[in-house]
């Protein structure tokens, strides 16, 4: 059994720098995000980890992250148990404007990099400068060996909900994007694909849709968080709304029991410790910040994971 796992942990960034005045802006964009926060918040985010192997016996060989920034937090992460240096990286500073980015992490010991790039976009021209593109987080893409299997994983975080969504043009574009690489790699190079990531829609969005199919509705994705979608599953929560932003799509090939390693289950990983305080909301994520208020917490979205059989 193995595990692939993706985490959005809300704003990992390095403590901020004293600020000259009281009223000037952080780099984090966080409220008094001191050295003590940020080494508790590494603690948590690992311990979900430890948490993940508690219950299933086993660390996931890949983590894909989102909101981190930079490869230190990365760096520091790792170190820490239970990965104990024995987890590599693959991180491209993004153009983001928050200056966060998405990342995955991999166990050394079963995973072999054989490639990575950061696919970046960008939009329309801002302020008529035809210098000043707006962008938006890189998706992640890395080649990757496990045993004789070769798997190709994209790592995204797409444009949030936001404004009426006037974002979701750029959630479609991505998308399209990265469906006609996917089936290229899929149907012409015949590799495996994992596509993770914070999607900002759910599983029954339009482009979450469209991508699990080629232009002659041939399926070349399949997405196990559908079911768990449908049976009001969620990963994070918006005002009363719960969602399922979170979510990991898997190559046909994965459900054939041919292969080395085939698609056994999906979960969305949400134990007690992981949960809010407050008893009102005893079915959410217990956050870092609500608003610019601390509270200590993990993340404001579940982890999730998919178990592979050998």
């Amino acid at each position: 059994m193995e595990l692939f796992a993706f985490y959005n942990v809300e704003n990992l960034f390095l403590p901020d720098p004293p600020p000259n005045h009281r009223l000037d802006p952080t780099t984090s964009g966080l409220r008094n995000w001191d050295e003590r926060k940020y080494r508790d918040k590494l603690f948590k985010i690992s311990h979900v980890f430890q948490l993940m192997k508690d219950e299933t016996g086993i660390l996931p060989c890949m983590i894909g992250l989102s909101e981190i920034s930079g490869k230190k937090v990365l760096e520091d992460l790792v170190e820490m148990s239970p990965f104990n240096s024995q987890y590599g990286i693959v991180h491209y500073n993004s153009m983001d404007e928050r200056k966060v980015d998405v990342a995955l992490l991999y166990d050394k010991s079963k995973i072999e990099i054989i490639d990575s790039e950061a696919i970046t976009f960008f939009f329309e021209i801002v302020d008529n400068n035809p210098e000043n593109y707006d962008t938006t987080r890189d998706v992640l893409f890395s080649k990757v060996k496990f045993k004789e299997e070769i798997i190709n994983v994209f790592v995204a975080h797409l444009p949030s909900k936001r404004e009426k969504d006037i974002n979701q043009p750029k959630r479609d574009y991505i998308l399209s994007e990265i469906r006609n690489r996917i089936i290229q790699i899929v149907n012409v190079e015949k590799e495996n694909v994992i596509l993770c990531g914070d999607f900002n829609e759910n599983p029954d969005g339009e482009g979450l849709l469209k991508i699990l199919s080629d232009d002659k509705n041939e399926k070349v994705l399949i997405n196990p968080f559908q079911d768990l979608y449908s049976t009001k599953n969620y990963s994070a929560f918006h005002y009363k709304s719960g969602l399922l932003f979170d979510q990991i799509l898997l190559s046909k090939s994965f459900f054939d029991n041919n292969q080395s390693l085939s698609y056994y289950d999906a979960k969305i990983f949400k134990p007690e410790k992981l949960r809010s305080r407050n008893k009102m909301f005893s079915d959410r994520p217990f956050r870092t910040y609500a608003g610019s208020r601390y509270l200590g917490g993990y993340s404001d979205h579940f982890p999730v994971f998919i178990v592979l059989k050998k």
